[in-house]
């Protein structure tokens, strides 16, 4: 028991509303341990993880081929539980919404997209966010924390558990794709961010290939080389300007990371090339970032990059100065890209009617200050 517990500071997972801590969330070496300080066959851990991530377990005494030994020890000292669920929403449209409350009370949210060939879970890397980008309803929330892998893990738990979408992998799935586009900046969580995306991308657990998984992050520099070489998934960066003054405005980390060294760090993104472009967001905000200029500006910029662009109709939230783009703005935006070389989408917005849709994500947790006497 005490060796259980030691592997509980050490990893430091999801903690249950019962005080213990969920196996959800750990790697295959954080089990291996697990299954060691209990004194029990390394084998055992490949059983657990087959259950934890294969067949979405929610209770151990599920675990028909694990003894009822382990099974108990297991029970006195870790759960299989995720994020609880706060609310659920469902859009006209179809788009879902989780709150999820974590052990420590705190809560963020993620989505769920459907389209016509693929559904794509939004997940959130952070309780609110480092970052502060005006047009952004979560960038209003101060940081509260980072979320561990199991939280983030757990946020994709949930929605395969809403979709009963176990086992997996699956031959037909509602949940194609992954996205780190929720609450929060991916690269400045790296390291929990990158230990969630490798069990979700191991192939005998959620099985999500790398390809149908997209980083997305308003240009944290010097991670941006570290994500491509050590997890290699696609990489989208919200860029949204085109020149050092307007981009400081709305998106300040731009300050630390100017757009020629945020370009520069996208050319040299390791597996770029023609066929698996980088993506670029573009929130289109009217009368600040969508004349006929700032299109022609925008291919040019991204000429000598392997380039597509996602034109994001501003997605109005409760106490915004911007206003969106109006159609005709937006088609002649992306005609102008176009006609240049360059491609470019419009994103469909998603979810607005329950403030699902992109930059409208937040939670009412709050950082807590130490008191006068602490």
């Amino acid at each position: 028991m005490d060796h259980a517990l030691k592997a509980v500071e050490d990893f430091l997972p999801t903690a249950s509303p019962s005080g213990l801590p969920s196996l959800v969330g750990l790697s295959r070496d954080e089990i291996a341990t697990v299954i060691a300080d209990l004194d029990e066959p390394a084998f055992r851990a490949k059983q657990l993880w087959h259950w934890i991530y294969c067949r979405g377990a929610r209770d151990f005494d599920e675990m028909t081929n694990v003894s009822k030994v382990l099974r108990a020890k297991l029970t006195e000292a870790w759960t299989l539980d995720r994020p609880a669920e706060v609310t659920a929403q469902t859009s006209e449209d179809g788009t879902r919404k989780w709150l999820l409350r974590f052990g420590d009370l705190n809560e963020a949210e993620c989505v769920f997209i459907p389209d016509r060939r693929r559904g794509t879970v939004c997940l959130s890397s952070q309780v609110g966010c480092t970052l502060t980008c005006k047009f952004c309803h979560t960038g209003t929330q101060r940081l509260v924390r980072n979320l561990t892998a199991g939280e983030i893990v757990g946020q994709l738990i949930v929605a395969r558990d809403a979709f009963n979408q176990w086992p997996s992998p699956t031959t037909e799935r509602d949940i194609t794709n992954v996205v780190m586009m929720g609450m929060g900046e991916p690269l400045y969580n790296y390291d929990n961010v990158a230990a969630a995306l490798r069990i979700l991308m191991d192939p005998e657990g959620l099985g999500m290939s790398r390809r149908k998984i997209t980083l997305s992050t308003a240009g944290v520099v010097p991670a941006m080389q570290r994500c491509g070489e050590e997890l290699g998934v696609n990489l989208a960066v919200s860029l949204h300007a085109v020149t050092d003054e307007l981009r400081d405005e709305i998106v300040p980390l731009n300050r630390k990371y100017p757009i020629k060294d945020l370009l520069a760090a996208c050319r040299e993104y390791p597996g770029v090339n023609n066929a698996r472009r980088i993506t670029f967001e573009y929130v289109m905000l009217k009368d600040v970032n969508d004349s006929p200029a700032e299109a022609r500006e925008l291919a040019r910029l991204l000429k000598p990059v392997h380039a597509k662009i996602n034109l994001i109709p501003f997605n109005p939230w409760p106490g915004s100065v911007y206003e969106t783009s109006t159609p005709k703005a937006v088609a002649r935006f992306a005609d102008i890209l176009f006609d240049k070389g360059i491609t470019a989408t419009v994103r469909n917005p998603r979810g607005q009617d329950i403030m699902a849709a992109c930059g409208q994500l937040k939670s009412a947790s709050e950082k807590q200050r130490a008191s006068a006497g602490g």
